[in-house]
């Protein structure tokens, strides 16, 4: 029997940042038979369009929700400090480029802290290569440590715009149309081929994990 867990995401939903500690502790909790598959569901296509103020007061709104329904930190030099747009695909683009090199989750966790502590815009390509520079100057500080695998920024750059990462987009963002219409964050338990969709706990990863293993038991 062969079970995988979807995580349905995109690394500049705001309410993914507020779900993310919840979700560490559940997939250090998950048993072992679990296999976690992350899918960049993109929110929002390429645009160089300016986001209308409107729509940046509607996005503001809902990081004031999050921060008080889940005590969640936001910087909203943000919103004076750029030009937002809305468009997420690079920052979808860059979480699959870093999987490439079994970095995913750590450069997902770069890029919301860039984005929603230090006020910088994921929406662009520099931006989203300067936090990959960071991210491997801080792995080699690790290099003595021969368990550590080096992340390498030059090819980072490469499969950022490369077409095969562009085709794992549409991919991701297909599958992620097909498993669920419920937004992001979203759960998915696919066992024995069935897909089901599992509740998400702002608060307590507990509820979620049990629904899990009742699924399996």
């Amino acid at each position: 029997m062969s079970t995988k867990l979807y995580y349905l995401h995109d690394p500049m939903c705001s309410w993914c940042w507020g779900y993310r500690p919840i979700w560490d502790h559940l997939q250090q909790s998950l048993p072992s038979s679990i296999k976690v598959e992350y899918v960049a569901g993109g929110l929002a296509a390429d645009s160089n369009t300016a986001m209308p103020l409107v729509q940046q007061q509607m996005i503001q709104d809902h990081w004031r929700t999050i921060e008080s329904k889940l005590g969640t930190q936001f910087n909203y030099d943000f919103w004076t400090n750029n030009i937002p747009r809305r468009s997420t695909y690079n920052a979808c683009r860059a979480a699959i480029a870093a999987h490439n090199q079994g970095y995913q989750s750590v450069m997902i966790d770069v890029i919301q802290q860039g984005y929603y502590l230090r006020a910088l815009n994921p929406s662009d390509k520099d931006v989203l290569i300067s936090l990959a520079g960071e991210l491997a100057a801080e792995n080699n500080k690790s290099e003595a440590n021969q368990e550590v695998v080096s992340f390498n920024h030059e090819q980072f750059i490469t499969d950022l715009s490369s077409a095969e990462t562009e085709q794992e987009l549409t991919r991701q963002v297909s599958l992620a149309r097909a498993l669920t219409q419920q937004g992001f964050p979203s759960l998915v338990l696919d066992h024995d081929g069935k897909c089901q969709q599992i509740v998400v706990d702002y608060n307590d990863y507990k509820t979620t994990l049990a629904a899990i293993i009742s699924k399996i038991s």
